[in-house]
């Protein structure tokens, strides 16, 4: 008679990472498994280190805002306003209307760009390769909009201390409400295909769950807290620039699992829109001082004329900058710009049509002067894609930070993730890190 063999069981560790096509930027998570199921993982991040925050002390306070752009470099926009906000509320300094709508109006058009990369990345990581080529579409709709408006399509450093560096092109209320129905449009067909889709529903829900007793106890934000039932929105608590101003829904989940998250992402998307299309519709003209009587002649002219003299024939004229210039030339400059000599470089125009904005622009511009606001410290919190994104600046009264510090959305969520993690099978790892949404720049900063 043979005797049963008893087998001897044991867990595996697999490391997912730090390079693996569903590792959204670089992140190592060792997987404590017992057959699929998940018993344990250990997170470990650290690869994308970039020292923002030292880089930010080492030059002056505008030097900080393109290492901004590459913290959440989805959605840099945010950054850009949660930074220069910080940097204001240090110096008392408010943005004209006109200025703050723009901010908001960007930061909106920011925010569904950072969604629909989220959701269509994580769908593809799912089998839905479909959904995630209709939503790259519709990010390039939206994407050619802040090209238009800042020159760049990503690293957009697009906000100064004190305002943003262009006012809206030409003809972009247009452009912009025709983006906004085709993104419409395609949302409706993503709908289609997922929300009622048997398996994405059967991979999403019930999966990466938590409770929002934890969520709260992690310092969990954005739509992975709202997913919970809590509602919290920078927006709406401690509202900044015109938010107040501005009729708008925080979706909020109930079960705080991954189908609940791609509820509230969805819906936020829309409510986006709908900010957007308030801001084109209240956005202040505000001043523009233009010459009717002068005619336009090149600055280097001016100048010329000035040297020899010749005052009588440049007064009264407007100098005209090289196009590349134009988004700070002066017709633009005081409704989108607070008038702050302390803070804000002057017009080109004024830079190179007279001494008095030529010593202006070099006094800021200069190592050992530049923007030197009062000694203080400030934290000033803007709502970002990922949750509460923060910016803490001390000022030694120098020209440089005395100390900058970034509390990134995803920190936290990238903490919970073991226990996010821990009771589901191998294969939910997948649209849980992707709820998650994190990105390396912003988390490892």
């Amino acid at each position: 008679m043979e005797m049963a063999t008893e087998y001897q069981t044991r867990d595996l560790l697999l490391n997912v990472g730090p390079a693996h096509p569903a590792m959204h930027g670089i992140i190592r998570i060792v997987l404590q498994l017992d057959g699929e199921t998940v018993k344990g993982a250990d997170v470990e991040i650290g690869y994308l280190h970039r020292g923002f925050e030292k880089m930010c002390e080492q030059g002056g306070y505008n030097h900080a805002i393109p290492y901004t752009d590459r913290l959440n470099y989805v959605s840099p926009l945010i950054n850009n306003v949660g930074y220069c906000l910080a940097i204001e509320k240090l110096m008392g300094i408010t943005v004209p209307e006109r200025g703050q709508y723009l901010r908001v109006l960007m930061s909106e058009i920011s925010r569904i760009t950072d969604h629909l990369t989220c959701i269509g990345a994580s769908a593809m990581e799912l089998g839905a390769f479909t959904v995630f080529l209709y939503m790259i579409k519709a990010r390039e709709y939206l994407w050619e909009l802040v090209e238009q408006v800042t020159g760049a399509r990503l690293t957009i450093s697009y906000c100064r201390v004190g305002g943003v560096k262009a006012d809206l092109p030409a003809g972009f209320e247009e452009r912009a409400r025709l983006a906004l129905r085709q993104t419409r449009e395609v949302l409706a067909e993503c709908d289609t295909l997922l929300t009622r889709n048997r398996i994405f529903v059967d991979r999403m829900k019930g999966t990466g769950r938590i409770s929002a007793a934890d969520a709260l106890a992690y310092g969990i934000t954005g739509p992975f807290l709202r997913s919970t039932g809590v509602n919290f929105d920078v927006r709406k608590q401690t509202p900044y620039l015109v938010y107040d101003r501005l009729s708008f829904e925080v979706p909020l989940g109930q079960h705080g699992d991954n189908l609940d998250r791609y509820f509230c992402r969805m819906e936020e998307m829309a409510q986006s829109m709908r900010i957007i299309e308030q801001c084109l519709a209240q956005i202040p003209g505000g001043p523009i001082q233009v010459d009717e009587h002068g005619r336009p002649i090149a600055a280097a002219e001016m100048v010329d004329a000035a040297k020899m003299g010749r005052i009588p024939e440049i007064a009264g004229t407007q100098p005209v900058t090289d196009p590349t210039l134009e988004g700070s030339n002066k017709i633009f400059h005081q409704r989108v710009n607070a008038p702050e000599k302390r803070a804000l470089l002057p017009p080109k125009d004024d830079t190179y049509g007279n001494i008095e904005g030529l010593m202006n622009h070099f006094k800021l511009v200069m190592y050992g002067h530049g923007i030197r606001p009062p000694q203080g410290e400030v934290y000033q919190a803007v709502e970002g894609a990922n949750g509460e994104l923060g910016f803490y600046v001390v000022s030694d009264g120098t020209d440089k930070p005395y100390r900058v510090r970034c509390r990134p959305p995803c920190l936290p969520m990238m903490a919970a993730l073991p226990m996010l993690l821990a009771g589901d099978m191998m294969a939910d790892v997948v649209p849980t890190f992707g709820s998650i949404n994190m990105i390396g720049g912003e988390l490892d900063r």
